[in-house]
């Protein structure tokens, strides 16, 4: 069964561009020739980790997301552990209205969740 994933990792920070560029191509095409199809790629560049991993306070954060078989999920994550220019990595499949508001996002438009999906909660004490 074909889902949709997105997954978000951190490479090391002491890479040049071109490394870069050359550790995400060979994820994009390692997901491509296992019949993934991309979605949407987003570079979130250099950022400053929540906690130090590996003693580095820096990382380089990339983000894609697509569609593929839940096979390839185990194959793409074998990768990113032996790969040693990847400090962490979270891959999560998307619900169906994680899938909508991302293309929202995407698209410009305000994601707006339907009135009879929106949860109150009461502020109020219980005595």
């Amino acid at each position: 069964m074909v889902n949709q994933y997105e997954t978000v990792f951190i490479l090391t920070p002491v890479l040049s561009e071109s490394q870069v560029k050359e550790t995400v191509k060979k994820f994009r095409t390692l997901l491509t020739d296992n019949g993934a199809e991309m979605v949407h790629e987003e570079d979130w560049g250099l950022r400053k980790l929540a906690y130090p991993i590996k003693k580095m306070s820096n990382g380089y954060y990339l983000l894609f997301e697509f569609r593929a078989d839940s096979k390839v999920i185990g194959i793409l994550e074998l990768t990113f552990r032996r790969d040693e220019r990847v400090i962490r990595f979270l891959t999560t499949r998307m619900e169906k209205y994680a899938v909508e508001w991302a293309e929202k996002k995407r698209s410009g438009k305000r994601p707006v969740i339907p009135e009879d999906e929106v949860v109150v909660v009461n502020k109020e004490k219980e005595e």
